[in-house]
């Protein structure tokens, strides 16, 4: 009966986990929300934490991508590299100013890591598994160790390797690839404490 309700709870929580709505903006930011309309420029939502309060909007041109809770994405289009032009013996040169600045192409990194990083599966379901069958606090250990450690190149899902040469474009990416290792493991490991929780709670009560 205990493996019963604890599977329940488990479906419970984690359909409430992945009902929201993920818009990611070009700025890194990331924003957990429901969106309830997109216009020709906008983007309409409300926090996924408050469904109930205020409509936000958000202009198009800020987004990176939104990711939705049935698994379709919305991919928005980069603005055009931007360009200057360098007279140099009376001819013109075109610099792009925009792709190849460190700034860019470490923010590159980052979106293509939001994006393509897939790699934290197995650490974040390890823990879960750990810390459901057996105990929240050995499940600390696996979490700790997964979440302190960088994740390694062999699942990092790069799209490109020529853009992984570049240093500034290589830090954006593992950094983000990193965090949301990170993010997902203690997600997995709070996941499974809240379900032994209610479980011990539901059992101790009868």
């Amino acid at each position: 009966m205990k493996k019963v309700l604890i599977f329940i709870f488990a479906i419970t929580a984690l359909n409430t986990t992945f009902s929201q709505d993920l818009i990611i903006k070009k700025s890194g930011d990331e924003i957990k929300s429901k969106v309830v309309e997109l216009t020709s420029n906008e983007v309409k939502y409300k926090k996924f934490d408050n469904l109930n309060g205020p409509i936000f909007t958000l202009l198009k041109s800020e987004v990176f991508i939104i990711k939705y809770e049935n698994g379709t994405k919305d991919i928005f289009s980069e603005e055009s590299p931007k360009t200057d032009a360098i007279i140099t013996n009376n001819s013109t040169t075109i610099k792009t100013t925009n792709s190849s600045s460190t700034d860019d192409l470490f923010m590159k990194g980052k979106m293509d890591a939001q994006k393509h990083y897939d790699g934290y599966k197995g650490a974040g379901t390890g823990t879960f598994v750990t810390t459901l069958i057996v105990s929240p606090l050995v499940g600390l250990i696996p979490a700790v160790a997964c979440s302190s450690t960088p994740p390694k190149d062999i699942n990092l899902n790069y799209p490109s390797s020529e853009l992984m040469k570049n240093t500034d474009y290589y830090n954006g990416y593992t950094q983000k690839a990193k965090k949301i290792k990170q993010g997902k493991v203690w997600l997995n490991w709070g996941l499974a404490f809240g379900i032994e929780l209610v479980a011990i709670i539901i059992l101790s009560s009868k």
